[in-house]
């Protein structure tokens, strides 16, 4: 599971397993119990969510659209395409 970054107390990271067919870029982010997948393509949005609020999710799509570049640089290294 690489983690692409912290911020506070939530964890951005990539499951080492990520399909076959490979699915579009996307992040996962996990705070405590809640978790969300959210699509960096073809534009930000959250796939799916469990245990975050409106306001959080919100939060959640700032910070991938400010580290969108990070993202998408750490997943094409990792997954090599």
């Amino acid at each position: 599971m690489p983690v692409v970054f912290r911020y506070e107390n939530l964890t951005f990271f990539f499951y080492s397993n990520e399909g076959d067919p490979r699915e579009p870029v996307h992040i996962h982010v996990r705070a405590g119990g809640a978790i969300a997948k959210v699509w960096l393509e073809p534009l930000i949005g959250v796939a799916e969510s469990r245990g975050f609020n409106s306001r959080e999710l919100s939060a959640i799509l700032r910070l991938v659209a400010e580290r969108r570049h990070l993202i998408e640089k750490t997943w094409h290294e990792y997954f090599g395409n």
